[in-house]
């Protein structure tokens, strides 16, 4: 595993509850090359005097050099972890999710008030839609399957499409590859709620069709 040290000082907005660990803070990375290349390896963070810190996810070819996944130095960063966040955050919602408009896109993750750093994922259709996923970061690119598995578990939602942003993943030196991750890939054009109006929109890309 790869061990971040942070610059003496630079904790304390970590400590104060920011998830982003930018280049500027960090003093050195440790650990194998391979691994201090690979978007979204875990990483021990620790403090100058080697403290423990977080859990995070690096990324080498990102400016937020790594997005913690936990504070606690007992909870690991693996399987069980992931479904767990993702079943609480749509448990979360759950009653949102229950009352929504089907022609509506409703959130189900949000990154980081989710402890899922960089993933989006919106709900088309209800239950039986699409749900439309955003991997904008590294640590939540590598648990793609993970995500997608426990996606399908707690939602029910059979089809689960991958919408890129190529600007936000170029950042993250992650390619931009739209696809369906599961089940139906969404027609190209849905009609959508946006507060009282339906728009025409292609859910994939988040593009609105001229009126």
């Amino acid at each position: 595993m790869l061990i971040i040290t942070i610059k003496q000082g630079k904790e304390k907005g970590l400590l104060s509850g920011d998830p982003w660990i930018y280049v500027s803070a960090v003093e050195k990375v440790e650990g194998k090359p391979q691994e201090r290349n690979r978007p979204g390896a875990t990483a021990i963070v620790q403090t100058s005097s080697r403290q423990f810190l977080a859990r995070a996810a690096y990324n080498a070819k990102s400016q937020i050099a790594a997005r913690v996944w936990t504070l606690r130095e007992d909870e690991p960063v693996d399987h069980a972890m992931i479904k767990r966040r993702v079943q609480d955050a749509v448990l979360r919602r759950a009653d949102a999710l229950r009352s929504a408009d089907p022609q509506a896109l409703v959130q189900v993750i949000d990154g980081e008030k989710d402890g899922l750093p960089g993933l989006l994922v919106h709900r088309y259709g209800g239950a039986a839609g699409y749900l439309i996923c955003q991997f904008n970061a590294g640590g939540v690119e590598l648990w793609k399957v993970p995500i997608v598995q426990a996606l399908l578990n707690a939602t029910g939602c059979p089809n689960i499409y991958e919408r890129c942003d190529p600007p936000v993943r170029s950042g993250e030196g992650l390619p931009a590859s739209p696809r369906s991750l599961a089940g139906d890939e969404p027609p190209q054009r849905l009609m959508v709620r946006d507060g009282s109006r339906l728009l025409a929109m292609d859910i994939r890309t988040g593009f609105a069709y001229p009126r």
